[in-house]
């Protein structure tokens, strides 16, 4: 996957819009970051996750996601190998992080939509 797919699947989420943070590109909802692009070459992405989405993920596509180190890795943030990921891997991860920052009304809406 390149940078640009991840943008786009990050941007086709309800509300989404992207925003820039520390010197790289974030995506929000609401105001509200639930994934980020890092690094020169954008290769490396950030969703965040709960502890047990992130144990999940990180089980199933060792590859494409692991926990950030430190305190923000204990606290879901997961690291994605954008260029090991696929639409398949990477677009529930992004879901379930736009979830979690998203206001519940309007997941719920999106909920409905599905």
């Amino acid at each position: 996957m390149s940078p640009t797919e991840f943008r786009r699947l990050a941007l086709s989420l309800p509300e989404a819009v992207e925003s820039s943070h520390m010197n790289h590109p974030d995506f929000r909802v609401r105001g509200k970051i639930f994934a980020t692009l890092t690094g020169a070459d954008e290769l490396c992405g950030m969703v965040k996750l709960t502890p047990e989405q992130q144990r999940w993920f990180v089980q199933i596509e060792p590859k494409v996601f692991a926990p950030v180190k430190g305190g923000w890795g204990l606290r879901g943030a997961t690291n994605v190998n954008v260029a090991s990921a696929t639409e398949e891997t990477l677009r529930p991860a992004l879901v379930a992080a736009w979830r979690n920052v998203a206001p519940k009304r309007l997941a719920e809406e999106h909920d409905a939509e599905e």
